[in-house]
């Protein structure tokens, strides 16, 4: 489960930047949702360069491998999702914004159990319904 130390770093990271977008997009010197995703994936793309050459990875050579079109069509999708997601921070509230942005995650499951055959259990289906309850209840207003 070497996965599950990048997870839990992932949620502890991710999980301040609704609060911080919502501050930084809101008010009377709000920065535009627009440029804060520009700002924000500014920092994405230098500190993931910066972990590409302490790799010594060689991203160009990827450039032509077979699989690459499915990571430019990820990008078109996170570029899309991250401008209306911070859209939607500069004009709701996070209580209500982030869960439904939340609901990726039994999205992304769906289409993990339907398309990637991975194996769907009556526990997984009880947490993605609970998920959806839970989502539910925080936020209808």
């Amino acid at each position: 489960m070497s996965y599950l130390p990048w997870a839990l770093l992932a949620l502890a990271t991710y999980s301040v930047v609704p609060p911080l977008m919502s501050v930084a997009t809101t008010g009377s010197t709000a920065i535009p949702s627009n440029v804060a995703t520009l700002m924000t994936n500014f920092v994405l793309v230098v500190l993931s360069a910066l972990v590409v050459v302490v790799n010594r990875e060689d991203p160009l050579g990827y450039i032509g491998h077979p699989k690459a079109i499915y990571v430019l069509i990820a990008g078109v999708c996170v570029t899309v999702g991250i401008l209306a997601y911070y859209r939607a921070l500069s004009l709701g509230p996070v209580s209500v914004v982030s869960p439904i942005f939340g609901m990726f995650l039994v999205l992304s499951s769906a289409i993990g159990f339907a398309f990637l055959n991975e194996s769907l259990t009556a526990r997984k289906l009880l947490g993605i319904g609970l998920g959806l309850v839970a989502i539910y209840l925080v936020s209808v207003e």
